[in-house]
């Protein structure tokens, strides 16, 4: 699930840069200007929070000087957010905003002769791609097609424009019994019927239209009528498709695949597909794994692209392949690169290639030569880059850590140091009283080092005594990184006066693939000793209140919470668990990407013979309820198909019935995330009531 469940990774963002979740794209909003929030103390809350701006997409100019940047900002009042588009100079000059509309633009981008920004808006009723002059005045409609569409690019000598649209995947009931126009129900004989939060009655195809045309209403399908996705969902974005240099040829991704043979296999390949012709080659014919994101060199020799070797593993190490279009061959030039690679971009020399990569819980910007294949680190620090942009001398990259949102920065390629160029939430942060992190390494039970963060409440005093929490990741296979979140904030807890403690158990990457592979098939084993192991040495501290622990996380995290409360000694004092995995017979047989469960927890639980299998359901947290003595939180959303509300009801009613002072927090309308502004203050409150009123 690393991949599918995290804000943080990256790779699987709808913008390269972008380190949230993708937002729904509204097709009308609010004027929402940037809102100084009130202040009545130097300390984060939820209306703070709600209130940063948060930046995206930032697309460097042909002539790279100015880039282009999208920011987000919310109304609380109206529960709506508006996304606007700004312009910098790569000195952090001539800061401009550009779109003042109460339509939402997404994916801006330059025109290859930089003398118009393109971009998506539904201002006309559907998403369209519409295009105006840099300083924002002239704005025209581009396409007009039908039902609108999910993404574009424009070909390089500007003659055409890709777009991805959406086709039906299935007949619809009215085909099959024209006398039943009311009916509401929907037929399935095969798996993937729904997807991440969504049920599949329809999927992305590529599409190619000649830009001469006064207004675009009609593409050509490359995929024909294949039944398959481009991006592949569910969070897959135009990364995943890109124009050769010369403009004749396009090349994509796409998982093959339908129905069962999809739900059990991550095999996603690589493919170019001739404009003249028509002809369309499978470039990773024969690798495996997830083959994604592919980017052409600018001579268009070469394609770099993010590869995984085994099927069915979506958190196996993303190794960096180089594909030779003369040649024909394809080069592994991460084999002896104990990391993953993300975000993949191309000197204009031809000769570099610039990713980014985690490393021991920070990411950082990364080169491959590819001369002598050598890799190396270009910067370090305390923060989490998120992508790179070389722009002649400099690179401009996007950062962000457990202090501060997202924002643009100067990078020096040569000796790591940065510049901030954008500013968009300094005013609000020079204002707040921002939590101390601390990095540590503890011995676990079998005489590992474990890195772990300390986040320490504003205005820290040694001398008093805090109540703590253990924080406990999700993915499962997704670090405790530098990232900042707009629900999971360690700022905000600490605000609220908590020491946070956040280890880096085993089954994370940044520290080898055996520690991050450690997991699979060991659910409710070695991992959770490495969570007491961290919260046990915090307790020796003085200034630790070791009567006033409290334990938290989602996803696998709530997976966590739900089996610490049965095994957790008595140490824990509350419990909050998000979208957690409760009863895991009952999850193998309900999410939809059933490749997760077989990898992690061996197989079906009907396998009696399978003792990995076997040992993951003896260590499902509901056979563990007789120990629960401990008050618990439960959240969940009914929009979460990966892991449904129901897991989160069982626990609930588990404890209810046990006699266990519980609550259950229920979002009908939202996901694996809480994306409602109103909705994200309501889950701040209840997550910090039920933690005050059990450890302060």
């Amino acid at each position: 699930m690393k991949k599918l469940l995290l804000f943080l990774l990256v790779a699987l963002m709808a913008g390269l840069f972008s380190c949230q979740p993708k937002e729904k794209k509204t097709e009308e909003a609010p004027i929402i200007e940037k809102q100084m929030p009130e202040l009545k103390s130097d300390l984060m809350t939820p209306e703070v929070l709600w209130s940063l701006g948060r930046l995206s997409e930032p697309e460097l100019s042909p002539d790279k000087k100015t880039i282009t940047y999208g920011v987000t900002y919310y109304d609380v009042a109206q529960n709506k957010g508006n996304r606007e588009l700004y312009t910098i100079g790569t000195d952090g000059q001539s800061f401009k905003r550009i779109t003042t509309t109460k339509f939402s633009e997404y994916q801006a981008m330059w025109q290859p002769d930089g003398k118009k920004i393109v971009f998506m808006s539904a201002e006309s009723g559907s998403m369209q791609v519409w295009e105006m002059d840099p300083d924002g005045n002239n704005r025209r409609q581009v396409t007009n097609i039908e039902n609108g569409i999910n993404g574009f690019k424009y070909a390089p000598d500007m003659k055409k424009i890709l777009y991805t649209a959406d086709v039906a995947a299935n007949k619809q009931l009215k085909d099959l019994y024209a006398d039943l126009p009311k009916a509401s129900g929907r037929i399935y004989n095969d798996l993937m019927y729904r997807h991440w939060d969504t049920w599949v009655q329809a999927y992305s195809h590529i599409f190619i239209a000649d830009l001469a045309t006064e207004k675009i209403t009609k593409g050509t399908d490359i995929m024909l009528n294949e039944p398959y996705e481009s991006p592949v969902m569910p969070f897959g974005g135009m990364e995943q498709i890109n124009w050769r240099p010369d403009s004749k040829a396009i090349v994509y991704t796409c998982r093959k695949k339908v129905g069962k043979e999809y739900a059990i296999s991550t095999n996603s390949d690589i493919y170019l597909y001739e404009i003249e012709g028509g002809t369309t080659t499978n470039l990773s014919e024969g690798m495996m794994g997830y083959d994604v994101a592919p980017v052409y060199s600018p001579d268009g020799k070469k394609i770099a692209w993010q590869s995984m070797e085994r099927d069915g593993y979506e958190s196996d190490k993303n190794r960096l392949f180089v594909y030779d279009a003369n040649a024909k061959t394809k080069t592994d030039y991460t084999r002896s690169f104990d990391q993953n690679v993300e975000g993949l971009a191309w000197t204009d020399d031809n000769k570099s290639i610039y990713f980014i990569s985690d490393f021991h819980a920070t990411d950082e910007i990364y080169r491959l030569d590819l001369a002598d294949g050598k890799i190396t680190k270009i910067t370090e620090g305390i923060h989490n880059y998120t992508g790179v942009i070389p722009a002649g001398d400099k690179l401009i990259a996007t950062r962000m850590s457990m202090s501060a949102p997202v924002e643009i920065y100067s990078v020096d390629p040569i000796t790591g140091k940065d510049t901030q160029v954008t500013m968009t939430n300094k005013d609000v942060l020079d204002k707040l009283a921002l939590a101390r992190i601390e990095q540590r390494w503890i011995k676990t039970t079998d005489n590992k080092d474990m890195h772990t963060w300390i986040i320490y409440p504003p205005h820290f005093d040694p001398a008093k005594k805090y109540p703590t929490l253990l924080y406990c990741e999700g993915g499962p296979q997704s670090t405790v990184s530098q990232f900042w979140s707009f629900r999971w904030n360690f700022q905000m807890m600490a605000a609220n006066g908590y020491i946070v403690v956040a280890p880096n158990r085993r089954g994370l990457p940044g520290f080898g693939q055996a520690w991050n592979e450690q997991i699979s098939g060991d659910y409710g084993g070695q991992n959770m000793k490495d969570y007491l192991s961290a919260i046990d040495s915090l307790t020796r501290e003085p200034y630790v209140n070791k009567d006033k622990l409290g334990c938290v996380g989602a996803s696998y995290g709530g997976f966590s919470v739900y089996w610490l409360a049965g095994n957790h000694n008595k140490r824990f004092k509350a419990f909050i668990a998000h979208d957690g995995m409760f009863n895991l017979e009952a999850q193998y047989l309900e999410t939809e990407e059933m490749w997760f469960v077989n990898w992690d927890l061996g197989g079906p639980f009907w396998d009696k013979n399978n003792k990995i299998a076997q040992r993951s359901f003896a260590n499902s947290p509901h056979r563990f309820v007789q120990n629960w003595d401990t008050p618990i939180l439960c959240i969940h959303g009914e929009l979460d198909y990966r892991i449904v509300a129901t897991q989160g009801m069982q626990a609930f009613n588990a404890a209810i019935l046990r006699g266990i002072p519980a609550e259950f927090l229920y979002f009908p309308d939202e996901n694996h995330w809480v994306l409602k502004p109103q909705n994200g203050i309501l889950w701040q409150r209840t997550f910090y009531n039920w933690l005050d009123r059990w450890l302060k």
